[in-house]
């Protein structure tokens, strides 16, 4: 039922959206979570894309950037470059925006191997400048060799490095 309810609502608010085409540059700050925040305090990253308008709200692109965990309690600073593909749909008589970044990320730390990257967020759509709180998460798996962040994760094991994001892009035409 809430399926149908959230296809509905996609469906009357199709007609009101409106398009942001073009490149889209901005950051983040947040907060980590998951297997992140046994390791890390804060994340900042960056952020860029290049978005087309498909159909009247809907924009499909390619999005990549950089996420920067600062490490906490002696644990070395780490992070990922997404490679995603980015989609978006806005509203426009109500300013709202959901948006989703699938694919890969890859770690700048060679005891992390590089993993799925998913990014789903809500925001407040302005002319040429959209404020989010998102979640992100890279699912990843820790290599078992080298300087390791933290002494628990000496295993050959799976991991979610996500964060909880607040972030400002900004569109340049």
């Amino acid at each position: 039922m809430k399926k149908l309810l959230l296809l509905g609502a996609f469906a009357f608010f199709g007609g009101l959206a409106q398009a942001q085409e073009g490149f889209r540059l901005g950051g983040h700050i947040g907060a980590p979570l998951g297997d992140a925040a046994d390791a890390a305090s804060v994340t900042l990253g960056i952020d860029a894309a290049y978005m087309w308008n498909i159909t009247k709200g809907l924009d499909i692109g390619a999005t990549t950037g950089y996420s920067h965990f600062f490490g906490k309690d002696n644990v070395e600073d780490f992070g990922f470059i997404p490679l995603a593909v980015s989609g978006k749909y806005t509203f426009n008589k109500v300013p709202l925006f959901v948006g989703l970044d699938l694919g890969a990320a890859i770690s700048t730390k060679n005891y992390i191997n590089s993993g799925v990257y998913v990014a789903p967020r809500v925001g407040y759509q302005m002319k040429n400048v959209e404020l989010y709180l998102g979640f992100q998460n890279i699912g990843s798996k820790y290599k078992n060799y080298g300087p390791g962040p933290d002494p628990r994760w000496n295993r050959n094991d799976r991991f979610n490095f996500g964060a909880i994001n607040f972030g400002a892009n900004f569109f340049l035409k």
